[in-house]
């Protein structure tokens, strides 16, 4: 009887792609909004604000792994992902919170607000980290065949997007009316409140839980990196997540300097990106039916690396829109296809070594997605020096071609790195119907 009871339950495809809403809306405006508010609002200097994305990029590298071994090795009468999940999620919300939320004698002090912001910064990346590598390691673990994952991974990532066109597209018209910090208040407790409900119907195998061997970590991590597969999917994944950090972070600098309007068009342009996207991956798990996920995979980001251009050139919301949506358009492909490319790799390597390490590898090839840090530290540097924008205090003699850049060029040059990198990856399996 108690093993029946321990095989009973089973997630909710549902349930539990539905807790990407609530991990994506503090998440999202915590990285979108971060430089606007610290280096726009509060006048931090563009230069720190890099140095805080490139000191986070190694505390994350180091950090994603540890979460990720910890997370194997965990045996309790929950699973091995959930104790994690119901600890690390309150703390992630009350940090995102606080770093909305700073201290008014911290904001007076340009090095007070350089050392807060920093702290805050790592501290909510890391317990999005703990919380992101025990979720992503559900995945191929709850949900077995490729369609079904296909079909569990379209909802996530819907739900995801609406969650972004709340924290992403929105928050510039709500924190126009509210602020900063109360929107931050009403977006942490939303969160709170979606990802216990989901994370508390989350239902791991426990029939042989305790007879699982203990992945070591050096010869989890050495099995990882000696896989060619791993680094040309991490590569393909960490240019591409620059590219879209750049837009959520750069979006309000080129609606304020280069089109100069308001941040109601931030919303539009944003929300724009979205809604394609959502109605993309409804298109693109349809054409999955005729296409492999690999060639799917590979459009979106052809796609995505052409729409970036034009916007280079345009200087009115209309023609900004229209480049907007093949953007957007790009994005849900791409969001449609990548974690069953994830889930493949996991696959691959238990079908070789025999040992479940899900969280290691969810972990590591989150490592290798998030060294997206480096490049955006990198654009803002760049176009901090070469255009003299310090804050928003000191915008520069030419804010319009600096927000162009970072908006345009750098996103553009991740995605032509990634499309050409994709070519390198090839699974015989799920390349078949290319074939035929």
């Amino acid at each position: 009887m108690a093993a029946e009871s321990r095989l009973a339950k089973r997630t909710s495809p549902s349930r539990y792609g539905f807790a990407m809403f609530g991990t994506s809306i503090p998440i999202n405006m915590f990285k979108s909004f971060a430089a606007i508010y610290y280096v726009d609002m509060l006048g931090l200097d563009m230069k720190k604000y890099s140095l805080v994305l490139f000191i986070y990029t190694f505390v994350d590298a180091i950090d994603n792994p540890v979460y990720g071994f910890l997370s194997d090795r965990t045996r309790t009468k929950w699973g091995r992902r959930r104790p994690w999940l119901l600890i690390g999620t309150p703390f992630l919300v009350l940090s995102f919170i606080l770093f909305y939320n700073v201290p008014a004698f911290v904001q007076t002090e340009k090095g007070m607000l350089f050392i807060y912001m920093l702290l805050m910064y790592i501290l909510t990346g890391t317990l999005d980290s703990l919380v992101n590598a025990n979720y992503g390691a559900l995945f191929p673990e709850l949900f077995k065949d490729d369609v079904q994952r296909a079909k569990v991974n379209g909802f996530r990532q819907i739900c995801q997007l609406f969650a972004m066109a709340i924290s992403i597209a929105l928050t510039p018209m709500i924190t126009g009316a509210i602020g900063y910090s109360l929107t931050s208040l009403i977006y942490g407790i939303l969160a709170l409140a979606v990802m216990m409900y989901c994370f508390f119907g989350c239902h791991e195998d426990l029939e042989h839980i305790e007879d699982l061997e203990k992945p070591s970590l050096f010869s989890s991590v050495f099995a990882l990196i000696s896989n060619p597969k791993f680094w040309i999917f991490g590569f393909v994944g960490a240019f591409y997540s620059a590219a879209f950090s750049l837009i959520s972070q750069a979006v309000s600098f080129y609606v304020k300097y280069t089109l100069g309007l308001g941040g109601n068009v931030t919303t539009i342009m944003l929300g724009v990106v979205l809604v394609v996207a959502v109605s993309g991956i409804v298109f693109w798990s349809w054409i999955l039916k005729k296409w492999t996920v690999m060639k799917v995979w590979r459009t979106g980001l052809i796609i995505m690396a052409v729409s970036f251009l034009p916007l280079f050139f345009i200087n009115s919301l209309i023609p900004a829109i229209i480049a907007a949506c093949f953007v957007g358009f790009g994005v849900g492909a791409c969001l449609t296809t990548m974690d069953c490319i994830g889930a493949k790799i996991v696959d691959d390597d238990y079908a070789k070594h025999g040992i479940k390490r899900e969280g290691i590898i969810n972990s590591l090839m989150g490592v290798m997605n998030r060294l997206y840090g480096l490049y955006t530290s990198l654009a803002f540097y760049i176009v901090s020096v070469t255009y003299d924008f310090v804050n928003g205090e000191n915008p520069g003699p030419n804010p319009a071609m600096a927000s162009r850049v970072l908006l345009c060029l750098f996103p553009a040059a991740a995605m032509v790195l990634a499309s050409i990198i994709s070519f390198f990856l090839k699974f015989p399996e799920m390349d078949k119907r290319d074939k035929s």
